[in-house]
């Protein structure tokens, strides 16, 4: 499929130097709180303007798959994803960390990011035509049904109390209704005031019941213990403890892929969805939110290999399905490009090419990831309290440039607060992150299907026979998992009777 003459402009010294560059930067920019990829492809874009295409185009790669990554390392460090991607890494990274295995976990998550990235090229390269047909066919309520299957994720990750998750879930899902109506442009719960039109800020809530509270936390137990990442080093997992891992590995990298093709779905979606999945399917489910590396598996390679996927659309049908591609596209445009069905025959050099480059970008992430996570792990090697201000006062720099609105670090302390007083009375916060980040999409496509289909909800299940395969996916989720140790117990129980 490859143009031959097009592989020397992948492997020119000026596109593989922008590789180099942009991946760098991307997993840097990744790793800061409050930052992430729509800020790292925001700075580098206005300097691809006077670069040649497959350059430019390498250089935005980079930035977009290395801050998918990055963020992984802030997550499983200090608690604080780098981006929304990685909230579901901090589940298990965390808690390996302050067992004092943030080498391992880092090298499990970077493993998995190269692997899930690699898969996506390769289902990138072999069915983006397929794929991108098919993507097509989902509509608001086939969505809005994938959506809710990621919900399901709230089950899986609380622990502890039911009840507790649930109502963080449902916590979360409120506070992404916070400002302006999608369909209406009515105001909602603002109370009058003007900075929430805009909604909340999901970087700045997230830092703020992360990395603050956990920073406020420590500060007020005066912790010693703090876990040893001074001399953080990325240590890969060898290949016998990949043993019984390959199926969760490879499943969760084809769940991001398909995923990551759907338009308005994203990154955090893939990795909450894999991470429910691969949770239900591990004989090691019981570890799951303690430090095990199947979770950090299932989310990392997951969110990773939507990088690769979420072309699809973007290059087959010219449909950026976020931010991020929507830039991409936007630089494809100013160098003459455009995306669309005829993509594939009027500008199939620059097509191969970009696949190539997709393809380098994950094998020079692997190689940079060495150096960033050493000098992260220097940074980190200052005594505990000076290294929790800093958090704080970095975590409030990341939360207020995000949008450039210092209001912003006011919600993030406020949420820091919260997550504190939250931890102290044994709230989980994922389900509250899994609200909050699923929240606008399940509204949007919750409300655009009820007027498709003249407000009757009942009718979603037979919408489709896509629909009818999720819902049916979700009912074995949530009423037949849950039901069957009870049935099974019920034998037993006829036995001891008589």
């Amino acid at each position: 499929m490859f143009d031959v003459a097009f592989l020397g402009e992948a492997f020119a010294p000026a596109t593989l130097f922008a590789i180099v560059i942009g991946t760098t930067l991307g997993v840097v920019i990744g790793a800061l709180p409050g930052l992430g990829s729509v800020v790292g492809l925001s700075i580098c874009l206005p300097f691809t303007f006077g670069m040649e295409t497959v350059p430019s185009l390498a250089l935005l790669l980079g930035v977009y798959c290395g801050s998918v990554y990055g963020g992984s390392i802030s997550a499983i460090l200090i608690n604080s994803p780098g981006t929304p991607q990685s909230a579901a890494t901090m589940l298990d990274g965390y808690p390996m960390a302050q067992r004092g295995e943030s080498g391992a976990a880092l090298g499990w998550a970077t493993a998995a990011s190269v692997v899930g990235g690699l898969i996506s090229c390769v289902v990138l390269i072999l069915a983006a035509p397929q794929l991108a047909r098919f993507a097509t066919r989902f509509g608001s309520v086939e969505v809005f049904a994938l959506i809710l299957l990621a919900l399901t994720c709230i089950a899986a990750v609380s622990r502890g109390s039911m009840v507790k998750g649930l109502a963080m879930g449902a916590a979360g899902l409120f506070v992404a209704l916070i400002g302006t109506d999608p369909v209406t442009g009515g105001a909602r719960f603002t109370f009058g005031i003007e900075f929430l039109t805009a909604g909340l800020d999901l970087i700045s809530v997230v830092i703020g019941l992360f990395a603050l509270s956990e920073a406020f936390s420590r500060l007020a137990q005066r912790h010693d213990g703090a876990p040893s990442v001074a001399h953080a080093r990325l240590v890969l997992p060898r290949l016998s403890a990949w043993k019984g891992r390959v199926f969760n590995l490879v499943r969760s990298s084809f769940i991001g892929c398909l995923i990551g093709a759907l338009p308005g779905t994203g990154a955090a979606t893939a990795a909450f969805i894999s991470y429910a999945s691969a949770k239900q399917a591990s004989p090691r489910r019981e570890n799951f939110g303690k430090g095990e590396p199947d979770g950090l598996i299932a989310a990392e390679s997951a969110n990773n290999a939507v990088t690769g996927s979420a072309m699809i659309p973007t290059l087959a049908l010219g449909i950026p399905g976020d931010v991020v591609t929507a830039i991409l596209l936007s630089a494809m445009v100013v160098h003459g490009i455009t995306p669309g069905v005829r993509l594939m025959t009027e500008h199939l050099d620059v097509v191969n090419a970009i696949f190539v480059v997709l393809i380098l970008v994950n094998i020079v992430m692997l190689a940079v990831a060495f150096p960033i996570v050493r000098a992260f792990g220097k940074l980190l090697s200052i005594p505990e309290p000076i290294i929790m201000v800093g958090v704080i006062a970095f975590s409030l720099i990341g939360a207020i440039t995000v949008r450039g609105n210092p209001l912003d670090g006011v919600v993030a302390v406020l949420f820091g607060i919260a997550g504190y007083a939250f931890r102290i009375g044994g709230f989980p916060l994922a389900p509250f992150v899994i609200g909050l980040v699923l929240g606008p999409q399940f509204e949007q496509n919750l409300r655009r299907g009820l007027l498709l289909n003249d407000g009757d909800i009942l009718s979603f299940p037979t919408a489709s026979w896509i629909s009818a395969v999720i819902f049916a996916v979700i009912f074995i989720l949530t009423v037949a998992v849950p039901v069957a140790p009870l049935l099974a117990r019920l034998p037993k129980l006829g036995r001891q009777s008589r």
